[in-house]
């Protein structure tokens, strides 16, 4: 009975046929072996795009921020001339009513 089935897997037969089937599996190997390395080349630009991605943002967000202190420089120095001459005009007033008041006096 074990010489039967000695014989069968001495079977050049079946050796033909495992030898395909190993041939098929290392050709599945070697497909999925370049399928890997695409995709790790894939994955490297990928993640390359997504940091000069990140990068343009951070740069636009950095201009924005810039742009928005400068706007806001822009805005208290309107305002600080605003003041000025709002100071300015009231003193004037201030003058003009302390002349008028002192030329009152006078009878003038």
């Amino acid at each position: 009975m074990l010489e039967k089935f000695r014989a069968k897997t001495q079977d050049p037969a079946l050796e033909e046929v495992r030898l395909k089937r190993v041939a098929i599996q290392e050709a599945r190997e070697a497909r999925q072996a370049q399928r890997d390395a695409e995709r790790k080349v894939r994955e490297a630009e990928l993640a390359r795009l997504a940091a000069i991605e990140a990068e343009k943002q951070a740069q636009a967000k950095r201009e924005a921020e810039e742009l928005e202190a400068l706007i806001a420089a822009e805005k208290e120095a309107a305002h600080e001339a605003l003041l000025a001459e709002q100071k300015a005009a009231r003193d004037a007033r201030y003058a003009a009513r302390k002349a008028a008041k002192k030329e009152r006096r006078r009878g003038y």
